[in-house]
């Protein structure tokens, strides 16, 4: 009994044994997994970063962009009560069609006076040049000179007051035909205010018309990639709430935006914004993109946002 009690003292104060060799790999190949993986995923990270400047520097971007289209301030030229119209409020209309009519019936009576005005004229400038002409034939002891400058002075003021009358007779016609108010392009309708009944103002827009064959879109790149953007390189733009794309190039790059420290301040000055000196924003330029073609099913609106892409040129990279 007391040598048991021995042996299991001396076995209680003996350390512990290291587990071998071969029970220890498979604990440090599972340590060393969750590095490898960190340092495989920083590496896929460094990798798509790059490829990510590359393509930005190579094909350069931006959602500031915008459809842009004329638009056709119609203003009547002659004032009156519209009788007509026979559009409706975003409407397509072809170039020609008839958008209103004023009351002709003032300027129909205008012309009337002006041609029996041009008449009277006529008459009285042909008469004047006849007792020009025979006053001119006479000797000096028939007539006096002196009366044969008045009778010249006579017919030349009557010519003058003929061709004063055909004048006004152009211009009165020229109203009534502005009385009648057509497209000048293809285009829809919009905003449009007036109804039939109305008085219309010479001077004062009655409707607007958004030229159809003018749309076009405006990307505002940054100025750190107007060196990656030519004349004709082809682009891409996307419309927010569509998936198709459109197909477009590079018309024409701005050469002008308001520089906001040129303006002038109080007593003539410069006003000069304060910035922070670590702080430099890129200014953004207007690139204009001409449109080449536009899906089917895809509703171009002037204002619409877009993202506007350029596609890198041929051996660019």
């Amino acid at each position: 009994m007391a040598n048991a009690d021995v042996q299991v003292r001396t076995q209680a104060r003996e350390p512990p044994r290291a587990p071998p060799a071969a029970d220890l790999a498979p604990t440090r190949r599972l340590h060393a997994v969750p590095v490898l993986v960190t340092l495989i995923g920083l590496l896929l990270a460094g990798i798509a970063a790059w490829a990510m400047w590359q393509a930005y520097m190579a094909a350069p971007w931006t959602r500031d962009g915008t459809v842009r289209a004329y638009v056709v301030t119609i203003t009547p030229e002659v004032s009156g009560r519209i009788v007509q119209l026979p559009v409706i409020d975003n409407q397509f209309v072809h170039k020609g069609d008839l958008l209103m009519s004023i009351d002709p019936t003032n300027y129909a009576i205008a012309v009337d006076q002006m041609q029996a005005a041009v008449a009277q004229a006529n008459a009285s400038a042909e008469n004047a040049a006849r007792e020009s002409t025979r006053r001119a034939n006479l000797s000096l002891l028939e007539t006096s000179e002196e009366e044969k400058q008045n009778y010249a002075t006579a017919a030349v003021t009557a010519a003058a007051a003929e061709r004063q009358a055909i004048a006004n007779l152009a211009q009165a016609q020229v109203n009534l035909q502005r009385a009648t108010i057509r497209s000048p392009v293809n285009g829809y309708i919009t905003n449009l205010q007036v109804q039939t009944g109305d008085y219309a103002t010479a001077g004062q827009s009655a409707l607007s018309v958004v030229d159809a064959d003018s749309y076009w879109v405006d990307g505002y790149f940054e100025e750190t990639s107007l060196g990656a953007i030519h004349v004709g390189d082809r682009a891409t733009v996307k419309l927010m709430g569509y998936n198709a794309v459109l197909q477009g190039h590079v018309a024409s790059i701005a050469r002008g935006i308001t520089v906001a420290n040129a303006t002038q301040g109080q007593g003539g000055l410069a006003e000069v914004n304060p910035i922070f000196t670590w702080v430099r924003l890129a200014q953004r330029v207007p690139v204009r993109i001409k449109i080449d073609h536009v899906p089917d099913g895809v509703l171009l609106v002037a204002g619409q946002t877009a993202t506007v892409q350029i596609e890198p040129r041929v051996g660019s990279r």
